[in-house]
């Protein structure tokens, strides 16, 4: 299988204090029937976390957030590869990207156990044009 690229959108909130905020948002995305492509959380000094989610429907998202009292940035854009898991396939990403003038600026890839992987990776808005030509898209 070779790789799959989209683009895909994100949102990010911020939660605070409550060492379960996390699990309570979670919770609540998937009772109202969000998926979730991805999720990363990331602390935020001591009492905060900010969690960067990536919904297969980012109004149904946005919703649910607001319902909680929470406001969300977003949507950005993110490009989502997965294909299978092989020495130097994340090396190879980035590779097209750089000589193509795109440079990532964040990107966090995870291999799974059926011989797969998944890698979002963050551009500047001006350089998904030559991301997206460099990668076959």
């Amino acid at each position: 299988m070779g790789d799959t690229i989209r683009t895909v959108e994100y949102y990010q909130t911020t939660v605070h204090e409550e060492p379960a905020a996390a699990y309570h948002l979670l919770a609540r995305l998937a009772d109202a029937g969000v998926n979730l492509l991805a999720f990363n959380a990331i602390p935020v000094g001591m009492h905060a976390m900010q969690l960067v989610l990536f919904p297969e429907d980012g109004e149904l998202l946005r919703r649910v957030v607001e319902s909680l009292g929470l406001s969300a940035t977003g949507p950005h854009r993110a490009l989502l590869v997965q294909g299978d898991d092989e020495l130097g396939a994340l090396a190879e990403i980035h590779r097209k990207l750089l000589e193509a003038g795109a440079n990532p600026y964040a990107s966090i890839g995870v291999a799974d156990n059926r011989g797969g992987y998944a890698v979002i990776v963050h551009l500047r808005h001006d350089q998904f044009p030559a991301a997206l030509q460099a990668l076959g898209i």
